[in-house]
């Protein structure tokens, strides 16, 4: 038991360190649990998404992404654009007061908001440095009998994190019954998307 306890927490602690951090798809994710839309589905894609790319990385892809930057070029410019959408439209919303409140909030469909939970983490460069670069060359450093206790652990930071995250949004509901609360909120959001795709670009012309 200490034995697989070690790696565990190990793939645990790392994984929570690199994910619990203020990014474009945790405020989508937090944005979506306060509006109470499609939340299990958005966490299930989010844990899902973060368990496949950590095992990748685990399994030796992370050593391809290395040896091909143009991907990760690729991916920088994807994710510019797409942050660059997201976050105008953020930015438009807090012109709007009337659509502010929960209650009167504009609904997102499902596949809508599939589409946007896909964008925020499979064009996000960052998601691939951070599980598939990262996670993965930490879990390949481990002992191979206890690799999979390693990736148990990373996987289940992860899904802990956004269900705390969507779910547990629900408790800022009363604050953001307030209009001016939304406002604030998108503008955040607005401000983090443009600034995360202005960082983007700017790796891409300085690389």
């Amino acid at each position: 038991m200490t034995n697989a306890l070690v790696p565990f927490a190990t793939g645990f602690l790392l994984s929570a360190a690199l994910i619990v951090a203020i990014g474009a798809q945790n405020l989508f994710v937090l944005r979506q649990g306060l509006q109470r839309e499609h939340v299990g589905v958005i966490v299930l894609f989010c844990g899902t998404a973060d368990a496949l790319l950590i095992l990748a990385g685990v399994a030796g892809v992370g050593a391809f992404l290395a040896a091909v930057p143009q991907l990760t070029t690729l991916l920088a410019l994807g994710g510019a654009g797409f942050l660059s959408w997201y976050g105008v439209q953020a930015l438009r919303r807090t012109a709007a007061p009337d659509s502010m409140a929960v209650s009167n909030a504009r609904s997102m469909t499902l596949i809508r908001a599939l589409i946007a939970t896909a964008g925020f983490t499979l064009l996000n460069p960052h998601v691939y440095l951070d599980t598939v670069l990262l996670m993965g060359t930490a879990g390949s450093a481990q002992p191979e009998e206890v690799r999979p206790v390693f990736v148990a652990g990373a996987v289940a930071a992860s899904f802990i994190w956004f269900a705390c995250l969507g779910y547990g949004a629900r408790l800022l509901r009363p604050l953001f019954a307030r209009p001016v609360a939304w406002r604030v909120l998108d503008a955040c959001v607005g401000i983090v998307m443009l600034g995360l795709a202005a960082s983007l670009v700017t790796r891409v012309l300085s690389g």
